[in-house]
């Protein structure tokens, strides 16, 4: 297996849908609002593409400011090639590349404990709001 990385590669929105299909990930994205798909590829910032013979089999989609933050909002792996280290290469590569911010991301369901064992830190003051009215 030769997995070739590129930054900022040019993928469209059947890519973005496809690798996501094929990761834990699809479960939880609109994967069939196609409106929302190329809303999400268009307005992250960076992203980090794994390979294989011209396939995407890998993709980390980021939003960063470059300095002090750096959102990994998802970090998808086809599941053919999972357990091969591939996600760990993404995340390091985006590390390495944005260096000075802090990488952070939520957890999906599946990939909790995969997390820890790459030596990513678990913070407990993380919080989230979905809709507005949840507002008090």
């Amino acid at each position: 297996m030769s997995i070739n990385y590129q930054i900022n590669p040019t993928i469209s929105v059947h890519d973005l849908i496809d690798i996501l299909h094929k990761s834990t990930l699809g479960l939880r994205r609109p994967l069939s609002d196609l409106e929302a798909m190329e809303s999400m590829l268009a307005h992250a910032n960076y992203y980090i593409g794994a390979y294989e013979n011209g396939q995407l089999v890998g993709l980390a989609r980021a939003m960063t400011d470059f300095v002090y933050t750096t959102y990994l909002a998802d970090l998808a792996v086809d599941e053919k090639y999972q357990h091969q280290g591939i996600g760990k290469e993404l995340i390091k590569m985006l590390k390495k590349n944005i260096p000075k911010a802090k990488l952070i991301l939520l957890a999906a369901p599946a990939a909790e404990a995969y997390y820890p064992k790459i030596g990513m830190q678990n913070h407990p003051h993380c919080y989230f709001i979905d809709r507005i009215e949840e507002i008090n």
